[in-house]
């Protein structure tokens, strides 16, 4: 009977198993086809969940886009980091592919050498980088086209641009899903724009900007005393806005209100304002200045157009004169990567941005807006006042009695926000007329938070701040040596963008650095250093010693010492192989730190974890045995009363 109802226990076993398997087999399929797309994202970043402005660009898509993602395999093989970010690229490509609903066709291409795939690739104008071992070209970009024979690339995915990685391949959708050129309306009272010249009686040469815009924008310009601004524009470009009247600010403050995005440069001392005629001298006392005054109080922004932001640790070294000594200038810095803000699609990629004679602007105390600085000067600045800037090539007075004031100045900034129009009184009335013209009605505040970027510098525009001219073969070119060009059409680019490409910032990056291990290097460092420099200071006073003692010999003519020297010698000898001790030791003791953290990380990973699952079998099994003993002991016994 014992036997009967082992078997039996078999029996069940065996079935249960195979209904196990059963279930497991159906319910992974259903799960499969129930829960089809879904994701769940743990990483502490979300760094694989697309932001909603993605989502939306991607669910509001109207045609199909095709995407064609180039990527060499082979020659990646002797470049492990590129083919990591190229698996990141991958992963976000088929995400964003998956969420389209069927409108994003995405075709993963790997060019082989001299096949159509890699002529196709250099149509398109993707980059091919070589690796460097005598492999063929590394290509890793991104095409897409349109139905309309649109096309926008990403020539080569940069890993240093990985945390802006969504926003570039977004903004590469967008612009296929809106192939019209944005609208920017250009509204200065500076010299930019090509036109005649009454001063001097002949054609002016526009500025380099607005040549590189036109190719970029369709570029409609605005004169300075328009009242109104064409609902066509999507950005308006105001540089240098000098004594605009209430009429002019009503209008870009209904602009504003009613979601048009302004770019917006003012400037203390302008240089290249014409007020006060030619000449070095000529404009000398004359205001230079601009601003927005009653739009700058409506939008909680502090600027004042007589002080301009003089920097000691960014003054470029500059010429202002011929003939003159190059000699740094307080007020025409130079800015680098260090004072950007490097997590702003407008300067994230940035190198260098020079300016000259800029202002400072920041938001008001208590301001529920958002103010993010997108450059700032270093903490060696100070505001100055802008009348000692008249003479510009005369940089030395400047110096005098310039003291730093520790703060760091902001001189470009994006603002955000619900924003209240600056005439709450209603719409100024026309000039010499008391009685408000008929309009449309007036915005008492922006439906959707506006999006506006303020630079305090029009200089910067200009060409000589960031382009110089070479002859090449008699032809004349320019070659931009700052990043000034680039941060205008970054700025243009994004705020012409929609409201979902504009809320895409950079994300965090994929690359996690060991920042424990950075801040014990660090505390290590700090702790040792300075016993590493006492040590290696003894050391070179016991060497010099021992080079007088040898030099300091009694008989000039012999090698031999005398016992004092001899046990001097010994003396200073021991010392000097003490002190090289203690420095490998100090040295050595740079890492203990790091090396007792490694191990354990390995007696964790490699040790712990496996123990505590072959304590866990154990456990599981020793049970399980108990089970079947009691099972044993249970059936045994059933008999015997069964009997009694």
């Amino acid at each position: 009977m014992l036997k009967n109802i082992n078997a039996k226990h078999g029996a069940y076993g065996v079935t249960a198993l195979v209904l196990i398997a059963v279930l497991f087999l159906g319910g992974t399929i259903l799960a499969a086809f129930l829960f089809r797309g879904w994701r769940l994202d743990l990483t502490e970043n979300r760094l694989y969940t697309i932001a909603p402005g993605t989502h939306h660009i991607l669910s509001s898509l109207d045609e199909p886009i095709n995407l064609y993602f180039f990527f060499s395999d082979e020659p990646s093989r002797s470049v492990p980091a590129i083919r990591a970010y190229a698996q990141r690229v991958r992963e976000l490509l088929d995400e964003m592919a998956q969420r389209s609903h069927g409108k994003l066709k995405l075709k993963i291409i790997d060019p082989q050498p001299f096949s159509e795939d890699e002529d196709r690739a250099n149509n398109f104008g993707l980059t091919a980088v070589p690796t460097g071992n005598g492999s063929d070209s590394l290509y890793f970009g991104l095409a897409g086209t349109n139905s309309t024979d649109g096309k926008q690339i990403i020539s080569f995915f940069q890993p240093d641009k990985e945390e802006f990685l969504e926003y570039d391949v977004a903004s590469l959708i967008y612009k296929l899903a809106h192939p019209k050129r944005p609208a920017v309306g250009l509204m200065t009272t500076l010299p930019m724009d090509a036109g005649f010249d009454p001063m001097t009686g002949q054609m002016r040469q526009g500025w380099a900007i607005v040549s590189q815009l036109r190719d970029l924008f369709d570029v409609r310009t605005i004169a300075p005393q328009a009242t109104t601004i064409d609902k066509a524009i999507d950005v308006l470009f105001l540089v240098h806005p000098k004594d605009l009247s209430p009429q002019t600010l009503y209008a870009i403050d209904q602009f504003v209100l009613r979601g048009g995005k302004l770019l917006a440069f003012v400037d203390p001392d302008a240089q290249q304002d014409p007020a006060g005629g030619e000449g070095p001298m000529a404009g000398f006392g004359a205001n230079h200045s601009s601003t927005l005054g009653p739009l700058f109080s409506a939008w909680d922004i502090e600027y004042d157009p007589t002080k301009v932001v003089g920097d000691r640790g960014l003054a470029m070294t500059v010429s202002m004169r011929q003939g003159q000594q190059p000699t740094p200038h307080l007020g025409i810095l130079s800015l680098t990567r260090d004072d950007f803000d490097r997590k702003d699609v407008l300067t994230a990629s940035l190198d260098s941005i020079n300016v000259m004679t800029a202002g400072a602007i920041s938001l008001k105390k208590g301001s529920k807006l958002s103010f993010e600085p997108l450059m700032q000067s270093s903490n060696e600045a100070a505001l100055l006042d802008a009348r000692r800037f008249g003479d510009i090539a005369d940089s030395q007075p400047l110096f005098d009695g310039f003291k730093p004031s520790g703060q760091h100045y902001t001189l470009a900034a994006r603002l955000r926000g619900k924003l209240k129009t600056a005439f709450p009184n209603g719409a100024p009335p026309a000039a010499g007329s008391t009685a408000t013209p008929p309009s449309e009605p007036q915005l008492k505040e922006s439906a959707s938070d506006a999006n506006i970027v303020i630079v305090a510098d029009t200089d910067m525009l200009f060409d000589p701040l960031w382009l110089r001219t070479q002859n090449l073969f008699g032809q004349r070119y320019a070659v931009a040596w700052a990043n000034n060009g680039d941060f205008v059409s970054n700025a243009l680019d994004n705020l012409a963008g929609s409201s979902d490409l504009i809320s895409i910032r950079g994300r965090q990056s994929f690359f996690r650095p060991f920042t424990r291990v950075d801040a014990i290097r660090q505390r290590a460092d700090e702790r040792l250093r300075a016993k590493e420099q006492e040590l290696n200071g003894q050391l070179r006073d016991t060497e010099r010693k021992l080079t007088e003692l040898q030099a300091g010999r009694s008989d000039k003519s012999s090698r031999a010492l005398t016992p004092e020297q001899e046990t001097e010698l010994t003396r200073f000898q021991s010392e000097r192989a003490r002190i090289r001790h203690d420095l490998r030791e100090v040295r050595r003791s740079l890492d203990v730190d790091i090396d007792r953290l490694g191990t354990v990380l390995k007696i964790v990973n490699i040790g712990l974890m496996p123990l505590v699952i072959a304590l866990f079998t154990l456990w599981i099994a020793a049970r399980r045995r108990r089970e079947l003993k009691a099972a044993r002991e249970t059936a045994a016994s059933t008999p015997a009363e069964v009997q009694a």
